[in-house]
């Protein structure tokens, strides 16, 4: 018998000043049974990073959504589409392979990749020279100190506040604040 997904519900507020994005989004994850608390957290966290792209990629025609997750390898973590169907934005977190990462490049105008474990260096590294040099690709590290703590705030019913300025996100929780330095390796 196949374990099936818990699910999440969250409240986002985000106030994206570095873009002039403010929005309430009322937001339902699937966690496979396979996937972490802070890998389904860095999937929130790009979420908020990347709310306000629907508007400069797609003119506002278009949404961002949560893919199907891990068990299915075609779609992207969170994805921007616009109303003709065409994958404007593809974000996967995580340290995918080159492969995956050459599929999304045909299929996506801009592929965005957060990494956040103790093994995302060692994937950069490996991976750095074997990826041709795209445009369209764009890597941002979360430091998996940070990582975990994002995955302490995980709770079946959310209701966060995501403020980005200077290119950092505060994300607050109760009267919890947790500040992540999100660094692009490129």
């Amino acid at each position: 018998m196949a374990l099936k997904s818990t699910i999440y519900k969250a409240e986002l507020s985000i106030a994206d000043i570095d873009h002039g994005y403010y929005a309430e989004h009322q937001l339902t994850l699937a966690r496979h049974p396979s996937e972490t608390e802070v890998r389904l957290m860095v999937r929130l966290l790009a979420f908020a990073l990347n709310a306000h792209e629907v508007q400069r990629l797609c003119k506002g025609d278009g949404n961002l959504n949560f893919g199907a997750g891990l068990s299915t390898a075609d779609e992207a973590d969170l994805w921007v589409i616009d109303f003709q169907g065409l994958i404007k934005l593809w974000i996967d977190v995580g340290q995918p392979e080159e492969k995956p990462i050459a599929r999304a490049c045909q299929r996506a105008e801009l592929v965005r990749i957060y990494c956040f474990s103790q093994a995302a260096d060692p994937w950069w590294k490996r991976i750095e020279s074997k990826i041709k040099r795209s445009p369209k690709l764009e890597f941002f590290r979360i430091p998996s100190e940070q990582a975990d703590q994002l995955g302490q705030l995980a709770q079946r019913q959310m209701s966060l506040q995501a403020t980005i300025q200077d290119g950092s996100l505060s994300l607050s929780h109760s009267a919890n604040t947790l500040d992540v330095a999100i660094e692009r390796l490129r």
